[in-house]
């Protein structure tokens, strides 16, 4: 029992995590309620963008890589657990805010076989569980943006230049993932983009040079 204490009490900061059930029930109650009379999501690029379903892979490696980083700083490093937890949950929050009080959804969703290969199963299976509304922004690509920028700002990752060459391009395979497989239009993304570069600066500030030489020094060891 007091080796639990101790565990409790050195990782106490993990109360954030209870977030989630201030998102989650918020969220599904979106889901419930936001079907019909919602604003179109739809620019002319999205129509150029052709279904892939193959990208169903990134897009559910994002559950891992934001999870897994969330996690991993929690016993790492509480200074940028802090950071992380508090650009996902303001990013997050303001999202459900938007969906609020200004309903959207997309409307080019294509008809997919099931039957085709396990991909497309995937993305049958993903369309029954995920509706096509409430997507601006997209959180996925927030969350991925975010969880990239707590990796490249984090100090004690600096010197592990591979992983964060690794974290960009799955945070660019993520992003390209919801626009090919029809989760969301480019103006979701965008507006996830905008999100990410105003809550970023609010919540990690701007680097120092002498911050910026630290890392840099880390990084080539």
């Amino acid at each position: 029992m007091k080796k639990i204490r101790e565990f409790l009490h050195k990782y106490r900061h993990a109360w954030l995590l209870s977030y989630a059930f201030i998102y989650l029930p918020w969220f599904m109650y979106l889901e419930r309620t936001v079907t019909r009379d919602y604003h179109i999501m739809h620019a002319s690029l999205d129509d150029l963008i052709p279904f892939n379903e193959y990208f169903i892979i990134p897009y559910l490696l994002w559950f891992l890589y934001v999870a897994g980083t969330l996690v991993f700083f929690l016993f790492r490093s509480k200074e940028d657990y802090y950071k992380m937890c508090t650009f996902l949950f303001s990013g997050m929050t303001l999202s459900l805010i938007i969906c609020t009080f200004f309903h959207n959804g997309t409307d080019f969703r294509p008809v997919i076989d099931p039957n085709k290969n396990i991909f497309s199963a995937a993305v049958a299976a993903l369309y029954k569980t995920d509706t096509c509304t409430n997507v601006f922004p997209s959180i996925h690509v927030y969350n991925a943006v975010g969880t990239h920028i707590a990796i490249s700002r984090s100090q004690i990752l600096a010197k592990y230049r591979f992983l964060r060459l690794g974290s960009l391009l799955l945070t660019i395979s993520i992003c390209l993932a919801t626009m090919f497989l029809k989760q969301h239009s480019i103006i979701d993304v965008c507006g996830a983009f905008l999100m990410s570069y105003a809550i970023h600066y609010l919540v990690y500030g701007y680097a120092t040079d002498t911050e910026d030489k630290k890392i840099t020094e880390k990084a080539l060891g």
